[in-house]
């Protein structure tokens, strides 16, 4: 039993202590929360009855904060720390000694013990909403990005396609001029491979920009996916990547166009091909939610850096070697996907390579 004057400074010592763990945790940020967990858990033990013989430790997911070395007394309290209603870890004082009968923890220590855990996990709390808010605000910025991009990029394929389509028509009026010259025909016919190239360039920047006309109709899906994969067999064939399809349902129904899915599906396959080991597998995998249907195409990769996942969809973006990639096909995907009301994401493994996650509205 302890006496009135004994109580009061028990009352003192916690009421100092809830104090300094408010200004504790008032300052921190996410890459000083350990930091922060120290400084509550020391703050935390010198508020008890026997300071000298607690030990107080913070158990979150896989971090484990304490006071001192960690203990396996019997005789300790716990509370638990809750972030959005759900328990992610535990708040526990533990009392050392080799006789523990002498000693015991007071109902209001276990209070205190309540009080502090609450306040780690608004603090937690506090955190995940910034975290969260940062991510959405990185993914407004980047969605307006594109769309200025998109804005730009359809006027200047707009702009293209008339002198292209002159240079075209006149070069092939010239071919009939020039028959009996080989020399000059073959010239010419390098100026009408490479128009009808830069015209291909310029109907990708269209599809990027959304400007493409569509014939949307309500297709089943899968159909569509198998085509796609049977195409590319031989290319699976001769870089030596494996595929595996991962469909549950028989049908998935979307209103789409079903040449440009097609053309969603081939892009896709063809990067996650490029990009995969020898002996690599690319995983396609659909399934439906109540609202949407969702696409996923993983490879096994080296994955993509920092940059890349935040230029990915950008048109003439590339991490392939000058030469072997426009930095348009991708671009390509996101404009179609977005023509079509849904969202396309990249993001990499947890284990290798990375995934493309396509999705979109159910009819």
């Amino acid at each position: 039993m302890i006496n009135a004057e004994q109580a009061l400074k028990e009352r003192i010592k916690e009421l100092t202590c809830l104090y300094e763990v408010s200004s504790i945790i008032g300052d921190t940020s996410q890459d000083l929360i350990q930091d922060t967990l120290k400084a509550v858990a020391l703050s935390l033990k010198k508020a008890f009855q026997f300071p000298i013989k607690t030990v107080v430790t913070f158990v979150l997911d896989k971090v484990v904060v304490s006071s001192d070395a960690q203990l396996n007394n019997e005789l300790k309290i716990q509370s638990n720390i809750k972030v959005f209603n759900k328990v992610e870890g535990l708040l526990i004082a533990e009392i050392t000694s080799s006789n523990t009968k002498e000693l015991n923890f007071l109902k209001e220590e276990q209070q205190l013990l309540d009080n502090v855990a609450l306040k780690v996990g608004n603090l937690l709390e506090h955190l995940e909403i910034k975290k969260r808010e940062s991510c959405l605000k990185r993914q407004m910025e980047h969605a307006d990005r594109l769309s200025i991009l998109g804005e730009i990029t359809a006027g200047i394929a707009h702009e293209l396609n008339t002198p292209l389509a002159n240079i075209l028509g006149f070069a092939e009026l010239l071919r009939t001029d020039l028959k009996s010259n080989k020399t000059a025909l073959k010239d010419l016919d390098k100026i009408i491979q490479n128009t009808i190239f830069s015209r291909e360039v310029v109907k990708k920047l269209m599809f990027f920009a959304c400007k493409m006309p569509q014939e949307i109709q309500c297709v089943n899906i899968i159909p569509n996916i198998k085509n796609a994969i049977d195409l590319l067999d031989a290319t699976f064939r001769k870089e030596q990547v494996k595929h595996l399809v991962k469909i549950k349902d028989d049908a998935l129904w979307l209103r789409a166009d079903p040449v440009q899915f097609t053309q969603i599906i081939f892009n896709l396959l063809m990067n996650a091909i490029y990009f995969s080991p020898k002996g690599g597998l690319v995983v396609v995998e659909a399934l439906q939610t109540q609202k949407d249907i969702i696409l996923k195409i993983s490879d096994q990769g080296v994955g993509l850096s920092a940059e890349a996942l935040d230029k990915v969809f950008q048109p003439f973006f590339t991490t392939k070697p000058i030469g072997e990639g426009s930095g348009l096909g991708l671009s390509v995907v996101h404009g179609i996907v977005a023509s079509h009301k849904g969202t396309i994401t990249a993001q990499n493994n947890p284990d290798k390579g990375a995934i493309f996650t396509i999705t979109l509205p159910k009819p």
